[in-house]
């Protein structure tokens, strides 16, 4: 007697044979329901995988294994190793410093969320501390070295390819509003109209436009600069003179240090609903420079998130690649598998991602890359989620209703 693939089971105790038959019905009546989504699953999946767990156990998988640029999905991860790492209620500090020549130092250590409100409230401060005057403007960056953009930056004026660094004020950004007679004014309220602005204009067509700052230190530092300047003549605090980058002279008294509005967490939920590559890889290096020291790198970033994934998730090289931490770089890695991983840890802040398409989920997306990874509403709370596709055709919005409907049944 033969039953199937299953061989000669003529021997088999009747327990066992019972067994095998009570399986291949079970195989008979669900195997059209899982066949039909296998179907449409094969049809939407060319290069990539898939990952579906239910109740701590996995419903559905397919190339849990594979290695595949994961694009913005990246973020979660360094959004664990920077929780653990700076801790939760981390907040970024920007040091002043005032000698007697009235020459402010602006010493900056990677705060993402530097932005024109808090450089008011550091004029405020500085009043109300006694600041009447304040000549030169020296801007000290030393604590980051990053002769390069981050990997898979371009030099485009996208929001998205802004330039990290030390000091860097409402994300390299500029929101200007060209008139029709082209005059150029600061689009919002709270930011002064600055010399830049009407540099950055040049050629623009009339309307509200935001403008990457570029590359050029020497330019990243005029912005800052000039909002500081700006925001200390609508203080009414006198004083004139230049604008240069520098380092504080060992030895000066700290003036006052700015601390963020924004704690850790508060900026990580702003990162992950606008994916901002920008504050990614602040945090990204600045984990790098307090696992390792001052001054921050590409290096030292890299080494502090494979040290975090293998010690503490026990991912390891062949499940992660890491580059930087924005998910820009198409050198980046990860397996649906480690990315589950990345996931489960993550459940504690799970509220920090944004509710959409039912879900709590964080997209990725590249030329050729398309990717979510987050929690559908389980029975005993969130059950997780990876697709990473790594294709020409974004088919992740049918593959997820695929395990939106395997899930529900």
């Amino acid at each position: 007697m033969r039953i199937g693939f299953f061989g000669n089971t003529m021997n088999l105790i009747p327990a066992k044979r019972l067994f095998i038959i009570l399986g291949l019905l079970l195989l008979l009546v669900s195997s059209p329901a899982l066949g039909a989504n296998n179907a449409k699953v094969d049809r939407l999946l060319d290069n990539g995988a898939l990952l579906l767990e239910q109740d701590g156990k996995i419903i559905y998988s397919r190339n849990p294994k594979q290695a595949l640029i994961p694009a913005s999905i990246w973020k979660l991860a360094t959004s664990l190793a920077a929780i653990h790492t700076l801790g939760s209620k981390h907040r970024f500090a920007t040091n002043l410093y005032l000698d007697r020549n009235h020459t402010l130092y602006v010493q900056g250590t990677g705060d993402p969320f530097l932005v024109s409100e808090e450089i008011d409230e550091i004029m405020t401060v500085l009043v109300r501390e006694g600041v009447r005057q304040i000549n030169d403007i020296v801007l000290d960056e030393h604590l980051f070295q990053l002769p390069t953009d981050a990997d898979g930056a371009s030099s485009s004026n996208n929001p998205y390819d802004v330039a990290n660094g030390a000091l860097a004020v409402n994300f390299n950004t500029v929101n200007i509003q060209v008139k029709k007679d082209q005059q150029v004014y600061s689009a919002e309220s709270q930011t002064p109209t600055l010399p830049l602005m009407a540099k950055l204009a040049a050629g623009l067509t009339s309307g509200e436009h935001r403008i990457n700052i570029g590359s050029d230190r020497s330019r990243i530092l005029r912005h800052v600069g000039e909002l500081f300047r700006a925001m200390q003549v609508r203080h009414g605090i006198i004083g004139e003179g230049k604008i240069r980058a520098g380092t504080t002279p060992s030895g000066l008294a700290l003036t006052m240090q700015h601390r963020s509005n924004k704690d850790l967490r508060q900026l990580i939920e702003a990162m992950l609903l606008y994916s901002n590559n920008f504050i990614a890889n602040q945090i990204f290096l600045s984990c790098g420079a307090k696992r390792f020291g001052y001054p921050a790198t590409w290096e030292k970033g890299q080494r502090a998130l494979r040290e975090y994934l293998a010690q503490q998730l026990h991912l390891g090289p062949t499940m992660i690649t890491v580059a930087e931490g924005s998910g820009l770089s198409r050198k980046n890695r990860v397996t649906a598998q480690a990315m589950l991983t990345i996931l489960e840890h993550f459940k504690p802040y799970r509220q920090l991602l944004p509710f959409e398409k039912g879900c709590q989920i964080k997209s990725g997306t590249l030329t050729g890359v398309y990717s979510y990874a987050g929690y559908l509403p389980g029975r005993k709370g969130a059950d997780s989620f990876v697709i990473i596709l790594n294709q020409p055709a974004n088919n992740r919005d049918q593959l997820l209703q695929q395990l939106t409907t395997i899930h529900a049944n």
